[in-house]
């Protein structure tokens, strides 16, 4: 019927009526609803997730249609929860419900892009020579060439190529440099693995068969929490998210948890329906202050100061006026605090505490052969010295009593907590305190330096013959926390009301949180724990962390949990949520990622020291290490400047290096045969001559820094980047904006250990490659930039703490353009660069310099004394004064053929993780069935990975968490060392094997794994902590239980072998800036912070059209009323933000939410959007990180100590900002830097 006729008959169309006259029977054409099914019409759903590093890792529906991915939803079928527990959908959040935005954007990179200038110099070099290495080779040695691509990095000047140009320039850049330099020249970044677990094995697996350097991430983010090693000996385990439905009480400290944890807020909200009390401390006021029952607020960067409070009142009603027999119980059994350390004389005639004492300081030993001087010692009930169980010299080196059993020498014994009533004396203990430091921008309540405070002692006969007191860690904690104990000690708090260290009296002046409320919230969270056993949670998010002092804000908040009996117990403990940090099948993973499988080990290097030392950051560092040193150490024997500190703990074993050696690592065999020595006993002998020197001893000399760096699933530049300014001027060579002067042009302390040169080389890296699907921060200042796919185009894994499923990324379609995955791009590099080293590069011999690693013997290297090799206090010993010295054989014309095959060393020397080790070999056989084998060449006979869906299968088939055989077997192995039966946890799953298209099909729950302290079960949500007190299973530290006593002559010396609180850090950033013109507005110093933002996540989504529209479209500053008034701000004016180390440009957001003195910029908002030029740089505004720079701890450096060793991403320097001020001011003149404004902006610069 025509629809003109339609409409002719429109008012002739009625029908009849029903439903009293509400409705009514039409006969109109319905075709134009036509218009709303097509629109919704789809050909197929895929289910996929997002690798962006949330924490969500939640699944979704892909729509697609013709071809193209039109939406996505999220996916409701996850596995249903036992009726108890609330089901964990709906997952998701409106960041990732706009990602298919991207596939088709105007921001998505379509083909590989090279810089101009440096494809016509390749060109033109390949013209002139037919070997690429050669023609590489011509430009690296013409300064003017180098010169001319690397200072217009960041300047634009990309053109389009095509992937075979480009893999060979990649592959000729790094076959030069490893054949003039070295491999660990070439080093690669990328961060999470949890997020796209192929995508980044990918790219380090090729590093790692070249003997490149792969970059660590959780540290140079800050995600690191120093304390969670240090108490527990983990990186961070933490209670997946349906735990908090199991909690009494929580409080969320820091963690703005509807924001940043926006999939998992529902479990947040459905436990306050069962009763439970939530609390929000923040110093500003967060969407989750608005969740919660009671909000504190206390001055940001005094959170361990409130903690400590509170553990003051936590400690005087629930340990010593009213004890709880269950927290005393749960501190004697799982704690350090039964232990017993030895005083040392100070020169004043008081006592400090100095180290655990050892079985081996006994002339007995107690009878232990042993490992004995790395067992600590007890007082048992009866007054008897025991060695109980557990500690770490029972792990290495004998089998069977390594257990938290209440066992000492096979005899059943209960520990003593404190020596107060079988002491022998008194004796006055002296503590540091810093909390009377002065800072203009915080609270200091001035006390003396040193607070000496009445502990009972022990006077016992050692070994040496001499006569030493000792104290129970308990009675130092409580003396530490000033509480009184009968002993006539005038220094102890008599109430809450004294203002002394640490009452709530002191932390109400300290932090501006009433005393009331510190008294109330501490009392309540412990009388929940009480009468709960332990269900009382602290929800920690990353800003806590981010201060330089983070370890003693995390380990304030550690001990109320420990002493409330809270850890390891369903619905209580410890919840550290940052990124994406739980890669859970993290053994079968590992050997693909790091080609264990062919060599062993790779070089891995811990980001922040990386960048610290070849950003030339530490060129302009004015803080002193005597500024951190306890008022109780010898300030002479801490000289020197803070990468001094970094220098030692590198040749000293205790962290690693990259690069390594001043000479090129390959070329050492050669030497060493002349020498008629073999390469490592040549290498330590040269170390000792001088012969030898660590790279980092000259980072300045031309040979020792890297030359090529690949970034993939990173935005470096423009996200993690601490010290962004320095980066652009040291590390690519390009403008700057840093407005700060170096240590050569000022009075600061100079380096003892490092070779002064008065001038920086600039532009260090040759080449940088970054892999993204959308054009980054990074990307704008890259060489070369490739096209990856997005997460709806390929196929990998993700998982996270908080849950425990395991998800796909899947290809709901192909990648669009020339766009290719990650594993696809590296392995298209490894083909050619094995093509292109012929001649070049064969079966080399490398020496690899490898770290005191945690959780193996070398943890175990200097018990007592700190001996320096180099200062001939002992001799170079590798594996116990020094590094490992490893020779690792390579054969790089086979690097594509290893690339894509499954090793021999599986076979050979079996998986594992966390110390323990099994064998795999039917692991092995079955992925040769599954992925077949190479048929000939160097890899013959091996299982395939050509795909990245093999490498998902060889994941999955390896790890104990996805193959129940191999759970088996790892809680076997796990056994022998205990001497326990472990096997129950998984016996009931170990015919169950998780594959890729089972995944694909519906989310699966993962398997009980040793490598993890939780347990997946129907009966218990995940909770970190749980095997250790439930199985008895020591915490990997040195006493073996959660260790509150730090006792390495490091952490003693700068004060911190207990916790206490440490004012934030003055970084000199505003009061030793170069001199700014003024522009006529007010300036104002205010502390700079960076959280996690609403509209994006990370740097991903800043720019994405649909976020931009729900938020203000571009950067943006928070600052509070108070400080806009006086500055004569209004909401929405564009103001500057500036320090010594650069500039940057936004709106102000004015808001009565943010307290005076701080401001926020959320982390992280991209350079590529609506930024205006700078006044005080005279460039485009720069990002949040132009305002900062790193700043390392020393007490972060410490390596091969029990829980104090390296570990890649477990523990290590750490990239903190927030104790950064900046000058904030608003704009005169906004300038686009465009056309007529460029050109003025120009002229201002010469």
């Amino acid at each position: 019927m025509s629809k003109l006729l339609d409409r002719f008959r429109y008012f002739k169309q009625k029908g009849d009526t029903f439903a009293d006259g509400h409705g009514q029977v039409m006969y109109t054409n319905r075709d134009w609803e036509d218009s709303y099914r097509q629109r919704w019409q789809f050909d197929k759903i895929v289910r996929s997730t997002h690798g962006v590093n949330c924490t969500g890792s939640c699944s979704w529906k892909i729509y697609v249609k013709n071809g193209l991915v039109t939406w996505e939803t999220q996916q409701t079928d996850y596995p249903r929860t036992r009726p108890d527990l609330p089901n964990h959908e709906p997952r998701g959040c409106p960041r990732g419900a706009s990602y298919s935005w991207y596939l088709y954007s105007a921001n998505r990179l379509k083909y590989p892009l090279v810089r101009k200038r440096l494809i016509e110099l390749w060109r033109e070099a390949l013209s002139r020579h037919s070997d690429p290495v050669l023609a590489w080779e011509s430009i690296m040695n013409d300064p003017q060439k180098c010169q001319s691509y690397k200072q217009v990095r960041g300047h634009g000047g990309f053109i389009r190529s095509n992937w075979k140009e480009l893999n060979q320039l990649i592959a000729a850049a790094n076959v030069w440099t490893i054949k003039t330099y070295g491999p660990d020249r070439v080093a690669g970044f990328s961060p999470i693995p949890a997020m796209s677990m192929v995508s980044y094995a990918a790219g380090t697996r090729y590093l790692s068969l070249l003997g490149g350097t792969c970059l660590s991430f959780y540290d140079w983010y800050c995600d690191l929490p120093p304390a969670s090693p240090m108490t527990w000996g983990e990186q961070t385990d933490v209670p997946e998210s349906a735990d908090w439905y199991n909690s009494a009480y929580i409080i969320a400290w820091g963690s703005n948890v509807p924001q940043t944890r926006t999939p998992d807020a529902h479990f947040f909200t459905e436990v306050r329906y069962k009763g439970t009390k939530t609390i929000a401390i923040t110093p500003d006021y967060s969407e989750v202050a608005k969740l919660c029952d009671q909000w504190l607020a206390p001055k940001q960067g005094t959170d361990s100061a409130l903690a400590m409070a509170m553990g003051h009142v936590i400690l005087k009603e629930f340990h010593l006026d009213n004890p709880s027999d269950y927290f005393l119980n749960y501190c004697r059994r799982y704690t350090d605090m039964p232990m017993l350390v030895l005083l040392d004389e100070h020169a004043d005639g008081s006592y400090v505490p100095g180290r655990m004492m050892r079985a081996s300081d006994l002339v007995d030993g107690l009878g232990e052969a042993n490992n004995p001087e790395w067992k600590t010692v007890a007082l048992n009930s009866t007054g008897e010295l025991v060695a109980p169980n557990g500690s770490i010299g029972f792990r290495w080196g004998e089998k069977g009593k390594w257990n938290l059993e209440a066992v000492a020498a096979g005899v059943e014994t209960e520990l003593s907590l404190s020596l107060l009533g079988q002491h022998d004396d008194v004796a006055g203990v002296a503590f540091p305190y810093f909390g009377g430091n002065e800072n203009p921008h915080f609270r200091s309540v001035r006390q003396e330096p040193v607070l000496v405070r009445k502990l009972p002692v022990k006077r016992l006969a050692l070994a040496d013959g001499s006569e030493r007191m000792v104290v129970s860690v308990y009675d130092l904690v409580l003396a530490n926390y000033g509480l009184d104990r009968g002993l006539d000690d005038c220094h102890s708090a008599n109430n809450y009301n004294d203002v002394k260290a640490y009452t709530p009296a002191w932390g109400e002046q300290i932090t501006g949180v009433p005393r009331r409320h510190i008294e109330t919230i501490a009392r309540e969270f412990a009388e929940t724990a009480h009468k709960t056993h332990g269900r009382s949670m602290i929800i920690l998010g990353a800003g806590v962390n981010h201060w330089y002092h983070m370890d003693m804000n995390y380990r304030g908040m550690i001990n109320m949990l420990v002493f409330c009996g809270c850890v390891g117990q369903t619905g209580g403990g410890w919840a550290h949520y940052v990124g994406q940090e739980k890669l859970r099948p993290q053994t079968g993973w590992l050997p693909l990622a790091f080609a264990l499988d062919w060599n062993r080990p790779p070089r891995q290097m811990n980001s922040t020291s990386f960048f610290y030392n070849h950003a030339s950051q530490w060129r302009y560092e004015k803080l002193t290490a005597q500024e951190l040193l306890s008022p109780l150490a010898d300030p002479a024997k801490f000289s020197g400047h803070l990468i001094d500190f970094n220098v030692r703990a590198e040749r000293m074993g205790w962290l690693p290096s990259a690069p390594q050696l001043n000479l090129n690592p390959l070329s050492v065999k050669a030497s060493a045969d002349k020498a008629g020595l073999s390469a490592a006993d040549y290498t330590v002998q040269a170390l000792k001559s001088g012969a030898i020197r660590f790279a980092c001893e000259q980072p300045d000399s031309g040979h020792n820094h890297p030359r090529n760096l690949f970034v993939w699933r990173s935005n470096l530049l423009g996200s993690s980047g601490k010290g962004h300014e320095y980066m652009l001027k040291y590390l690519l060579g390009t403008d700057s904006g840093i407005q700060g002067e170096a240590l050569g042009s000022s009075e600061g302390i100079k380096p003892e250990e490092v070779e002064w040169q008065s001038a920086a080389i600039e532009g260090k890296l040759d080449l940088l490659v970054t892999l993204d699907f959308r054009m980054s921060s990074t990307c704008l200042f890259s060489d070369i930039v490739l096209p990856t796919a997005t997460w709806y185009e390929k196929d990998d894994m993700n998982t996270s703490d908080m849950h425990p499923f395991i998800h796909p990324l899947s290809a709901a379609v192909d990648p669009a353009w020339e766009s290719k995955s990650d594993w696809e791009i590296y392995k298209g590099i490894a083909s050619v660069f094995s093509e292109v080293c012929v001649g070049h590069l064969g079966q080399e011999t490398d020496v690899v310099l490898h770290p005191l690693q945690h959780d193996s013997p070398a943890e175990l290297a200097q018990p007592f004394d700190i001996l320096d090799w180099r200062k001939g206090e002992c001799e170079l010993i590798p594996g116990k004064t020094a590094p490992n010295i490893v020779v690792v054989e390579r054969d790089y014309p086979a690097t594509y053929e290893r690339f894509t095959s499954l090793g021999p060393l599986l076979d050979k020397l079996g998986n594992g993780g966390k110390g323990i080790a099994w064998n795999t070999q039917d692991e092995v056989d079955f992925l040769g069935k599954l992925n077949y084998t190479k048929h000939d060449g160097p890899a013959k006979g091996r299982p395939r990975i050509d795909t990245a869906l093999d490498a998902s299968e060889v994941i999955l088939a390896l790890a104990p968490e996805t193959n129940g055989q191999v759970a088996v077997k790892a809680w076997q192995a796990l056994g022998e060392m205990t001497g326990r039966e472990h096997t129950h946890l998984a016996i009931n799953k170990e015919d169950e094997k998780i594959r890729f298209r089972d995944i694909q099909a519906q989310p699966r729950k993962i398997i009980s794994s040793p490598t993890w302290s939780g347990l997946e079960s129907e009966h218990v949500s995940y909770n970190a902590g749980y095997t250790n007190v439930h199985e008895l299973i020591p915490w990997r530290t040195l006493s073996g239980r959660q260790q509150l006593y730090q006792d390495h002559a490091w952490m003693r010396a700068f004060g911190e072998s207990l916790v206490a609180y440490r004012p934030p850090i003055d970084t000199r950033s505003v009061s030793e800036m170069r001199e700014i013109p003024p522009n006529g507005f007010p300036e104002k110093a205010l502390n700079f912070l960076t959280p996690h933002q609403k509209w994006g996540i990370h740097s991903t989504y800043s720019e994405n059209l649909l976020m931009l529209t729900l938020s203000r479209g571009g950067p943006i500053v928070w600052i509070s009323e108070a400080d806009a008034r006086e500055l004569g701000i209004e909401d929405n004016d564009w103001i500057e933000a500036f320090n010594a180390n650069g500039a940057l440009t936004a709106r102000a957001v004015v808001s009565q939410r943010v307290p005076p003195g701080m401001t926020m910029m959320y982390h992280a908002q991209e350079r590529i959007m609506n930024i205006p030029g700078s006044e005080v740089t005279a460039m485009r505004g720069g990002i949040h990180n132009s305002v900062t720079r790193v700043c390392p701890k020393p007490t972060h450096m410490i390596g091969g100590y029990a829980q104090l060793a390296y570990g890649f991403n477990y523990y290590g320097t750490v990239g903190s900002n927030r104790d950064e001020f900046i000058m904030i001011r608003k704009m005169k003149n906004i300038n686009w830097l465009d056309d007529e404004g460029r050109d003025q902006v120009q002229e201002a610069k010469k």
